[in-house]
């Protein structure tokens, strides 16, 4: 695998360190890997997403969903106890542990989490803080021109 340098990255601009680490993340990432379980991210509206994991077997108190430092956590830890009292002919549903990490952008939260036919959805959504939304300048009309750079005669001799 080619491996990217991003040292020029970090000495030739100033407040761009996430986006450098994000690329550094995910340059470093195996993607195949992290293959279970599988899952989709939708976007719902043009500031909102929904994350659906597939989590087949698991129960709402096997699952824990977290947001930690710009980070939406989920995890699955199923108690084996369960399964200890029955013999599989076929053991095709996996439900070992699993942990996903998914980096949130600024001011990106998490309003809720659902759990529904083997499904979690995670909803998110942008809220930009009025202070750093774009606002418009009134220019303001003046009545009579102004002109600052021209010098009357009489105040000059």
């Amino acid at each position: 695998m080619t491996r990217f340098d991003l040292a020029p990255l970090y000495r030739a601009t100033v407040g761009f360190d996430q986006i450098a680490d994000m690329m550094d993340r995910v340059l470093a990432n195996d993607v195949g890997t992290q293959s279970y379980p599988p899952y989709n991210i939708e976007k719902t509206d043009d500031d909102a997403w929904r994350i659906s994991v597939a989590v087949a077997g698991f129960s709402d108190d096997d699952l824990n969903v977290e947001v930690r430092e710009n980070a939406l956590l989920i995890s699955g830890r199923r108690s084996e106890d369960a399964a200890e009292d029955r013999t599989f002919l076929h053991r095709g549903i996996a439900t070992r542990a699993f942990e996903r990490r998914f980096t949130l952008a600024d001011h990106v939260r998490v309003t809720g989490a659902t759990h529904e036919n083997g499904m979690l959805h995670v909803d998110l959504v942008r809220e930009v803080p009025e202070a750093l939304k774009p606002r418009r300048i009134e220019i303001a009309k003046s009545d009579a021109p102004t002109n600052t750079g021209v010098l009357e005669a009489d105040k000059v001799n």
